[in-house]
């Protein structure tokens, strides 16, 4: 069975009305059985204002935070294809507390979305984010600038290196289109996936152990890279005092 995260989660609305989040501007804690007890009217100014305080609270500024981030493309050639949706979390370097930032669409032109491969059109269009970037607003460059105001509450330049899965799949298009954000990050990489392949090779009963809902939507696939995390820190590291 996968290890589950049983770190609080503080919710942050941190980006505009093309944000994505279960509950915009709502702190939530999880509680007992998977459910959620929010602090405050969601989409209220004073519950974003709480919630943003209450987050800062509960994670300070530090050059040991941890940034994930989860892109969601039109396809696999950064060269010719674009960036849908994205999502960002800061955790602790012991990947707890997680702060959920933005979770941003992207417009796209009916032209890219037309001429995506047949798994893409399935997989977005299932999820409903083809219909989520023909009606979004925004651009690259305004999702690159939310994303860095709401990272410079967390961690300082050039310290995190980009964590998630694949990672550095996720960083060829951020050179390409949100080099700013990307210089951001520290040069190293934290690639969940390296130890994903080593656990095959090294330790293959752990290998499957870690089960992915395979959803395709950029908040999901984060919080799930930091739970895959978590189950080989647990059974795949054996971290000692």
């Amino acid at each position: 069975m996968p290890a589950t995260s049983t770190s609080t989660k503080a919710i942050v609305s941190a980006g505009s009305g093309e944000k994505v989040p279960s509950n915009t501007g709502r702190v939530q804690r999880r509680g007992h059985g998977g459910k959620f007890r929010g602090k405050s009217k969601p989409g209220s100014a004073w519950a974003t204002i709480a919630a943003m305080e209450e987050a800062a609270a509960m994670l300070e500024k530090s050059d040991q935070n941890l940034v994930w981030i989860d892109c969601e493309m039109s396809g696999l050639e950064p060269t010719k294809e674009r960036l849908l949706e994205i999502a960002v979390i800061v955790t602790g370097p012991t990947l707890e507390p997680r702060i959920e930032g933005p979770v941003l669409v992207i417009h796209q032109s009916d032209a890219l979305l037309d001429q995506m491969d047949a798994w893409n059109k399935g997989t977005h269009g299932k999820s409903g984010l083809i219909d989520k970037v023909r009606a979004s607003t925004l651009s690259e460059a305004e999702v690159e600038r939310q994303i860095l105001a709401f990272l410079a509450r967390y961690v300082p330049k050039n310290c995190s290196p980009l964590c998630g899965n694949t990672i550095s799949q996720d960083r060829r298009f951020l050179v390409n289109y949100m080099p700013r954000l990307e210089s951001f990050f520290h040069y190293r990489n934290i690639d969940v996936s390296t130890l994903k392949e080593l656990a095959k090779r090294w330790r293959p009963k752990l290998h499957g152990g870690f089960k992915k809902q395979q959803s395709h939507t950029a908040l999901a696939d984060v919080h799930e890279s930091i739970d895959e995390l978590i189950y080989y820190r647990e059974h795949f590291l054996r971290m000692c005092d």
